[in-house]
């Protein structure tokens, strides 16, 4: 059974750092497209990255520059390192897995951007 379990969310003041993590199993991860997106209060899901199988990447105009997406395919692993945090950050952050018709979402991790 495919689980996707996020972890590394938190409290940071602006102009900090995260670095979060998706932890993939019961999939053969290489072959997976995978991706982040967030959902603040009040507002729909957004794409924030995505990574091909490939090493492909994409990115939402609002964290380009700031964020990088990464996966690790010896750990299946991916990674969403977030630099320059501002307040509009502040989301649930879900990872998500595609493969055809196939998607999976994890659990979702908050991070939240204060002073």
């Amino acid at each position: 059974q495919v689980q996707l379990v996020e972890s590394g969310g938190g409290l940071v003041h602006p102009g900090g750092s995260l670095r979060l993590s998706c932890a993939a199993s019961g999939m053969s991860f290489t072959i997976y497209a995978m991706g982040w997106y967030r959902q603040a209060p009040g507002q729909q899901r957004e794409l924030v990255a995505t990574i091909s199988s490939g090493g492909s990447t994409n990115y939402a105009d609002s964290v380009k520059g700031r964020f990088t997406i990464s996966r690790d395919n010896v750990k299946n692993t991916m990674y969403l390192q977030m630099n320059s945090l501002k307040p509009e950050d502040t989301a649930v952050y879900y990872c998500n897995c595609k493969l055809a018709g196939f998607t999976r979402w994890g659990q979702g991790t908050q991070v939240t951007v204060s002073s």
